[in-house]
């Protein structure tokens, strides 16, 4: 008689495992060698089997006492489970289908037992709005054109000829599914007879070729608030795909794409705007027109002594936010121009500028040589 691998070895924990950590072994190498998985494979069968047998001793206070004094082969042991074929069964889950539950969340074991027939809701739909820069800054209202599947109006979206109706699937019993067996194994599949769905059509609706469905052109209105931004989301509840045996429509994801603007750039809820302003202006300060995204515009100063980068706050030009009366501020980028034609007039007045000068109009130089001497001091 062969020998027993070590239970703790089977599942790969120490002898000094909690039980969550047993409990977690159990799952990951289950899932792995899971008979459903491998049809047909003898090998993952047997190593299924051996998983759970020593689950079952180990997962148990009591019984793991024992196999820890005496062995698998000890007294009381009862090999394993002493029940089912063999001896073997499964752990107290109750069946291949709890298996499955308890492994993958109901994944297949749950899906095993639903109807073919149960309400379903309708797939979801997508669709890329395009959007104007101002109409994301300040709302408005879109109509647009969208393609959705709709159930058949002259079969009402049964797939079957108008005076007839679907029959129940022979081989399934209306399931759905069907159920596949392998020695102790039980697969459930999908029935290839209705394909999943319960039902049989035996002569097909003419306008729908038996689909139950058919391809319109709608046309919907959707208002688009204040502040969206670009790659945000209205959702349209309700106007997706229909729902299959009573269940609820799907729902229109409507995804807005903005377009850049010529001179504005938005983060957030501020505007970002390049100012040009002249050197002239940036010397001896200026009270300048600022553009505002409505349109219009505002009057700003800029103080003498202006350099080339810097940034002002216009309070309050920005863009609002969404359902809120809270507006974000314009934010001005200065670029001071240097002419780059002068007339000899212009060159002469600009000599004589820079004759009179001390050096102390500019602070970037001054500091710039000061720094120039210490290197070539040191």
């Amino acid at each position: 008689m062969a020998t027993k691998r070590d239970y703790y070895e089977v599942l790969g924990v120490q002898k000094n495992a909690t039980a969550e950590e047993i409990k977690k072994a159990y799952r990951t190498k289950a899932k792995e060698c899971h008979p459903d998985l491998h049809p047909n494979d003898k090998q993952a069968e047997e190593r299924f089997k051996e998983l759970n047998e020593a689950n079952e001793v180990l997962s148990d206070p009591e019984k793991r006492a024992r196999y820890d004094q005496f062995g698998p082969d000890g007294p009381n042991m009862g090999g394993f489970g002493g029940a089912g074929a063999g001896g073997f069964d499964f752990g107290g889950f109750g069946g291949m289908n709890d298996i499955f539950d308890q492994l993958f969340g109901g994944g297949m074991g749950g899906a095993a037992r639903r109807s073919a027939n149960a309400p379903r809701q309708g797939n979801d739909l997508r669709y890329d709005l395009r959007i104007t820069f101002e109409e994301a800054a300040f709302g408005c209202e879109k109509s647009f054109e969208f393609t959705r599947n709709e159930n058949c109006e002259a079969c009402h979206g049964t797939g079957a000829k108008p005076g007839t109706q679907p029959k129940q699937c022979p081989t399934c019993h209306g399931t759905g599914q069907v159920r596949v067996s392998g020695g102790f194994m039980v697969t459930v599949r999908t029935c290839t007879t209705c394909g999943g769905t319960g039902q049989v059509i035996t002569e097909k609706c003419p306008s729908c070729g038996g689909a139950g469905r058919v391809r319109k052109r709608r046309t919907a209105s959707v208002k688009v608030p204040a502040g969206i931004d670009n790659g945000q989301i209205i959702v349209m509840n309700g106007q997706g795909e229909p729902g299959r045996n009573g269940g609820p429509n799907g729902d229109l994801y409507i995804t807005i794409s903005v377009r850049p603007h010529k001179v504005f750039r938005r983060d957030g809820s501020n505007l970002h705007l390049d100012m040009p302003i002249s050197f002239t202006q940036a010397a001896l300060g200026a009270d300048i027109d600022v553009p505002t995204l409505g349109g219009g515009k505002t009057t700003f100063h800029i103080p003498e002594g202006t350099q080339n980068d810097a940034e002002f706050r216009v309070k309050g030009e920005g863009v609002q936010q969404p359902h809120s009366s809270y507006r974000g501020d314009l934010i001005l980028h200065i670029r001071v121009e240097v002419p780059r034609k002068l007339n000899d007039k212009q060159k002469d007045l600009l000599r004589q500028f820079e004759e009179v000068s001390t050096g102390k109009e500019y602070e970037g130089r001054k500091s710039f040589l000061d720094k120039m001497k210490d290197i070539f001091n040191s």
